[in-house]
């Protein structure tokens, strides 16, 4: 039984949501506390360029920007969870996100890290990377996959489909 819960989190919408539910509805069915997790990285969506690393006023800004609006979505998240009655708490971290979440998850003690995975495979993920194939691979404790929708090109006979219910 989960305890402690790794909650990975990152800018995409539609997917924090998935892996933020999926997490809760687990620590509510087993009294786990959760920890919700975002590591800021130059790779995220909407990151400020790497150039901007360099320490000029306006690219201070810039990052401090970009960690406000981390912060708020964690705030939002922890007080949806709060609110539900779960314990919670999350921090924010730089880096690479897939070490990151690993060394947290073991300083924390978590037994579970639920992470979301965008569906990458072959070409795609070698170029992007895969934070969620890290973490299962190197995280001190179980890993929970969240999968998300695989990724659209132009042209692709699927995206003219839409699922709808009577």
């Amino acid at each position: 039984m989960s305890k402690k819960i790794l909650v990975a989190i990152d800018r995409s919408d539609k997917m924090n949501q998935c892996v933020f539910q999926e997490a809760l509805d687990l620590a509510k069915a087993t009294g786990a506390s959760l920890k919700l997790l975002h590591v800021l990285s130059v790779d995220e969506k909407d990151s400020p360029n790497i150039l901007t690393l360099i320490n000029t006023p306006e690219n201070k800004k810039r990052w401090e920007e970009f960690e406000k609006v981390g912060r708020e979505l964690l705030q939002s998240l922890a007080d949806s969870a709060i609110a539900a009655g779960v314990p919670t708490e999350y921090s924010q971290g730089l880096g690479r996100p897939g070490h990151i979440i690993c060394d947290t998850a073991k300083t924390w003690g978590a037994d579970l890290i639920v992470i979301g995975r965008r569906g990458l495979s072959g070409l795609s993920e070698l170029i992007l990377g895969s934070v969620s194939n890290y973490v299962s691979h190197y995280a001190p404790c179980s890993v929970l996959l969240i999968q998300g929708l695989p990724l659209r090109r132009k042209g692709d006979v699927r995206e003219n489909f839409m699922a709808t219910s009577a």
